[in-house]
């Protein structure tokens, strides 16, 4: 008797659509120089066009930890579902 094929588990999920807004809006912000090629305003004298890009150095590298996080446990629950059907091991 032929067996009905498995349910796969998605691959595009709310997490990894969250984990893709991560790592793109460094890109986005960045890019898009003319949003922040000004002098103004300043901070502690370091005028915007600088201070804003050492900004997104600190937030890139924390939107990057978060989209790993989040990543990897949705990987760790796959990874339970998948033994838990009986499917591969990997």
């Amino acid at each position: 008797m032929p067996q009905l094929p498995e349910a796969r588990l998605a691959l595009v999920t709310p997490v990894r659509v969250v984990c893709a807004v991560l790592l793109a809006a460094p890109f986005v912000a960045l890019l898009w120089v003319g949003s922040y090629a000004t002098l103004t305003p300043t901070f502690v004298g370091i005028p915007f066009f600088y201070w804003y890009q050492l900004l997104w150095v600190i937030l890139s590298a924390l939107m990057t930890g978060i989209a790993y996080v989040l990543f990897t446990r949705e990987e760790k629950q796959r990874k339970a579902l998948r033994v838990a059907r009986g499917g591969d091991q990997a």
